[in-house]
């Protein structure tokens, strides 16, 4: 039987963990949040946004699969974090 009760979604602890592993790849990476926005195409205020755990800010599937690309991860260790030792 079907219920017609709305789900409510939040993501906003996943968006923050994410802009968490981006933001440890990239200093892994030895990369300022300029040189990686500049090597995804968006702007820093973009990327400092993204990594910000206030903001929550949503990214399109493109934009995760080309910062991890560029980070030279694969794309689920961005949604598996923190890291397992």
């Amino acid at each position: 039987m079907a219920s017609d009760a709305q789900v409510i979604f939040d993501n906003t602890e996943r968006f923050t963990e994410i802009g968490y592993a981006i933001s440890y790849y990239r200093k892994k990476k030895m990369l300022s949040q300029e040189q990686l926005a500049e090597k995804v195409g968006i702007s820093r205020q973009h990327m400092g946004a993204i990594e910000a755990p206030n903001m929550n800010r949503g990214l399109s599937m493109d934009l995760f699969l080309n910062i991890a690309q560029v980070l030279g991860i694969e794309p689920y260790l961005l949604l598996k974090f923190p890291p397992e030792p």
